[in-house]
């Protein structure tokens, strides 16, 4: 946790925030929603009972991921593209991205009449580079990761003269996301706090410059995933560094470095940044779904994983509005998210059990599972294997079980039945 943000992290922060370029104002956010007004969806903030009651605070949910390609990325894109002259437009636009920013700059360049090129990882998933393309993209798949794409996109850029649209390092990128923050102190007028999921910065950039400046009182909160939290390790150092890896599910914030541009804004306008687990964040997708019937990315559930395992602020009586900034998850991964999620929500039990080798005991076995309510997945026989005796075997069970209660009961019924019992690995 990086705590203060808003009120200065000592001299090197203010030296940075002096050195950079000026900061999105008010008046740059405004000018971007004339643009993007006939361009975007005005997405809905709606309250939520059960997710309130999770979370021990009154929570408001803003739904950005029902924005158009399902992410607030069509809105900094379109406010950067528009810009350009006519000559430059002429010369196309290029990215590098593993998903939303792919998509945002697809769609914003088409709808500009502007040729786009996007460079994507080889092992980008199909539903993402399928979705790119038919925003009108042309797709270059190579690299094994997202700085091979970048280093591509840049040799690109400078051979054709196409302009470089970057994700989060571009005043006019970080003035588009803004226009959200806009959008909520007019949705919102009654949160007290603001929950925006950090990665480049230059979402919780936009959303702090415009609430900040709306509604000077306001808190604005990070939310990074631990294995990629490269705004707090540059907040801490005074400076942005560069993470040695990242490791978390949550693509669309997994970034190794800030920059300079969305640093200085986090130092002076956001009060504090917190990280969540990939335990939290599966937990709260889980959740969305179950609750709101909604399909969000890890990088959009993370606010509500900070509010769900208690990583916010105190919580001052105002209601928390957490911003849900993403809906392109893929299908494979929601699959394993979801498994992930029901195990650390007690919800999904794999066991071995060690078992006599002899006719009935599995049947025994299955008469207590039976008892206790259990629906049984899945089940296997195997008869080796270093914890068992010459005439025993070990079955591996998949079951499902209510919450972590029900979990516990479970574990402590088949050991008092005699059982050997041990999860599995």
């Amino acid at each position: 946790m990086v705590e203060g943000c808003a009120d200065g992290t000592g001299d090197s922060i203010d030296a940075l925030a002096a050195s950079t370029p000026p900061l999105v104002n008010l008046d740059d956010i405004e000018a971007a929603r004339r643009l993007l007004t006939a361009v975007i969806r005005h997405t809905p903030v709606e309250s939520s009972e059960h997710l309130s009651a999770l979370a021990g605070r009154p929570i408001l949910l803003k739904a950005e991921y029902l924005q158009r390609t399902g992410s607030f990325k069509i809105r900094g894109a379109y406010n950067r593209i528009a810009r350009l002259d006519p000559a430059e437009r002429a010369s196309g636009v290029v990215a590098a991205s593993a998903g939303n920013h792919a998509q945002g700059v697809a769609l914003a360049a088409s709808l500009l009449g502007v040729k786009s090129t996007i460079f994507m990882p080889a092992t980008a998933p199909f539903p993402k580079v399928a979705a790119t393309r038919s925003y009108g993209a042309e797709v270059v798949l190579g690299g094994r990761v997202f700085d091979d794409c970048l280093a591509d996109a840049f040799a690109f850029a400078d051979e054709t003269g196409a302009r470089f649209v970057a994700p989060f390092d571009d005043p006019l990128v970080i003035a588009g996301q803004g226009t959200i923050g806009l959008e909520l102190a007019e949705q919102a007028p009654q949160a007290g706090t603001v929950v925006v999921a950090v990665g480049g910065g230059g979402l919780i950039s936009g959303v702090a410059a415009a609430l900040k400046a709306r509604r000077p009182g306001i808190r604005i909160v990070g939310v990074e995933a631990e294995g990629a939290a490269s705004m707090s390790a540059s907040l801490e150092a005074g400076e942005t560094v560069a993470l040695d890896r990242i490791d978390t599910m949550a693509d669309g914030i997994a970034v190794k470095r800030v920059s300079e541009l969305t640093l200085a804004h986090v130092s002076v306008l956001v009060d504090e940044i917190v990280t969540v687990s990939e335990e939290d964040l599966s937990r709260a997708l889980l959740v969305l779904l179950e609750r709101t019937k909604a399909v969000v990315e890890p990088a959009g559930a993370a606010p509500l994983a900070a509010a769900l395992a208690r990583k916010l602020p105190a919580d001052d009586g105002d209601p928390t509005c957490l911003l849900l900034s993403g809906a392109n998850i893929d299908p494979t991964l929601l699959i394993r998210v979801i498994r992930h999620g029901l195990t650390a929500a007690g919800r999904y039990l794999i066991l071995r059990v060690a078992l006599q080798d002899r006719p009935g005991e599995l049947h025994r076995l299955t008469g207590v599972m039976a008892g206790l309510g259990l629906n049984v997945v899945d089940i296997e026989h195997h008869r080796s294997g270093v914890h068992l005796a010459v005439d025993e075997v070990e079955v591996h069970m998949t079951l499902e079980t209510r919450d972590p209660e029900h979990l516990a009961e479970v574990l402590t019924t088949l050991r008092d039945a005699g059982y050997r019992v041990r999860p599995a690995d």
